[in-house]
């Protein structure tokens, strides 16, 4: 188990006596892959939902000559998604190429930014952008893309466990580095 999660024992305790477990993440750089790996592993989450950038560290909207690598990345990812056995939403961000997460990762279920999904009785917006789900009236509002955005559950900011059926979330700190890799060289209050 990586130390990050040692630290956080209490936490992932707490996680894993849930009934259904709902994980959600959002622009997720390479570097915390393995730290994602062995949370799942751990966790066991039920349901896994990205909210965008896949590979955050490779602006693709802005260096659309890194597809290969962006590519390689997500095989690594898919690799990690396939090991848990978890059902997985997927919401393509701006730095994202649908038709490559269509073809590295066939078995996920692609959603359209803004959408309402249901699992275990409960209602999800789901957005990369939050702007996108502002109005949307839901049990849960998860998404990624803004850090600066404090609403709701942000994937920039934590890991987000969704514990059911308390409706509990339980928040795991990215590892240390995690914004930098991101290319957020210089935020206030993350």
């Amino acid at each position: 188990m990586l130390s990050i999660l040692k630290k956080k024992n209490r936490k992932i305790e707490e996680i894993k006596k849930g009934n259904r477990k709902i994980m959600h993440i959002s622009d997720t750089p390479r570097s915390v892959y393995k730290f994602l790996g062995e949370l799942i592993a751990e966790t066991q989450p039920d349901v896994i939902i990205h909210t965008g950038d896949l590979v955050d560290d490779i602006k693709l909207e802005r260096k659309p000559l890194l597809k290969e690598k962006y590519a390689e990345a997500l095989k690594k990812l898919a690799f990690i998604f396939r090991k848990s056995g978890a059902l997985v939403y997927i919401v393509p961000g701006n730095e994202d190429d649908v038709e490559l997460i269509k073809r590295i990762i066939p078995n996920s279920i692609l959603v359209k930014p803004g959408s309402v999904i249901k699992l275990y009785g409960l209602t999800f917006a789901l957005s990369h952008d939050p702007e996108d789900i502002k109005e949307i009236q839901a049990d849960f509002k998860l998404y990624g893309h803004n850090p600066k955005w404090l609403k709701w559950l942000n994937g920039i900011h934590s890991v987000n466990f969704i514990i059911i059926p308390e409706k509990k979330v339980v928040r795991i700190d990215y590892p240390p580095g995690t914004n930098f890799d991101r290319g957020y060289r210089i935020l206030k209050g993350l």
